[in-house]
């Protein structure tokens, strides 16, 4: 079967991934119950089949279960060569509560345990999930940049960093990736981060292109969600930020979000906003996927 899916380069460093990437999250945590094993396995494997082989996750995940799941997927062949996986570092809950570490010592302990878990040898790409201001970005970077020149990471990325912080630390060794949430109703990202990322030569890596499931479904999307599921707990007023709140209510002032941007042009509310985000930044991946169903994404547009 021929792949949909084309191949983009990321960043200025050679990095080819595909264009839409897997996101691996709700596959083990944050959306709801806990998925079960084979069915997600089945679902990497037919990601992979049709061309999306830009497999994200972090340690944080599960904690530690959504790298272990990914570990277990077996590639035939030279099917390990056509797959990039991305990880990340910095979260972690010690006694009860949620820290982020940027320090030297823990990120070379993260990455070996990463290693471990997605029993690989070398990470593709390697985020930084949180930044850790007690921590100069320029000593964390640091670290990463030995753990590449000892060939345990290929690839240096951040996540949900600011335009300052990039710079500096591209100044110590080339950023490949920055993710965060881009999206129509996320674009505050545009009056900074995206200018510094374009002017650097930065790939960026969009996450929740379609507003974690309410693009798509709407504001009754609340109502279906079961009582362990982020985004329920984040609207009823949980959220760790003010701005994650306001984007839930939101949604629920407009009535039926879907119309006015679909209405008469013909495709389905899946299709216009990875369509839109595709448009804003040339060479971006973003990150998608469909954990209640094994045989395809949730997306149709892509599978």
């Amino acid at each position: 079967m021929a792949s949909r899916i084309g191949k983009i380069k990321l960043g200025s460093q050679g990095l080819e991934v595909s264009a839409q990437g897997l996101g691996c999250m709700g596959m083990s945590d944050f959306y709801g119950p806990l998925k079960p094993e084979q069915d997600m396995i089945t679902l990497i494997y037919h990601a992979i089949h049709n061309g999306v082989t830009f497999l994200d996750t972090a340690d944080i995940y599960g904690p530690f279960t959504n790298e272990i799941l990914l570990g277990k997927v077996r590639f035939e062949g030279r099917d390990r060569e056509k797959v990039q996986l991305a990880t990340k570092f910095a979260n972690s809950f010690e006694d009860g509560k949620w820290v982020i570490r940027g320090n030297p010592a823990y990120v070379r302990v993260a990455c070996e345990v990463s290693l471990k878990r997605l029993d690989v040898d070398c990470i593709d790409l390697y985020y930084q999930h949180r930044i850790d201001t007690s921590v100069p970005i320029e000593v964390t970077i640091g670290e990463l940049k030995k753990l590449v020149e000892e060939g345990k990471i290929k690839y240096i990325g951040l996540s949900e960093a600011s335009a300052s912080t990039i710079r500096r630390a591209h100044a110590v060794h080339p950023i490949t990736a920055v993710q965060l949430e881009w999206s129509l109703w996320s674009r505050d990202v545009e009056e900074e981060i995206i200018p510094t990322c374009r002017e650097l030569g930065i790939g960026i890596v969009a996450y929740s292109p379609l507003g974690r499931g309410f693009f798509s479904t709407g504001p009754k999307l609340i109502e279906t969600l079961s009582n362990d599921d982020v985004r329920k707990v984040e609207q009823i007023d949980a959220s760790p930020s003010e701005e994650c709140r306001g984007r839930y209510i939101q949604v629920r002032v407009n009535i039926d979000i879907r119309q006015p941007i679909s209405r008469g042009r013909f495709v389905d509310v899946g299709d216009s906003k990875p369509l839109w985000i595709s448009l804003q930044y040339e060479r971006m991946p973003y990150f998608a996927t469909g954990v209640r169903n094994g045989n395809r994404s949730g997306l149709g547009w892509v599978f």
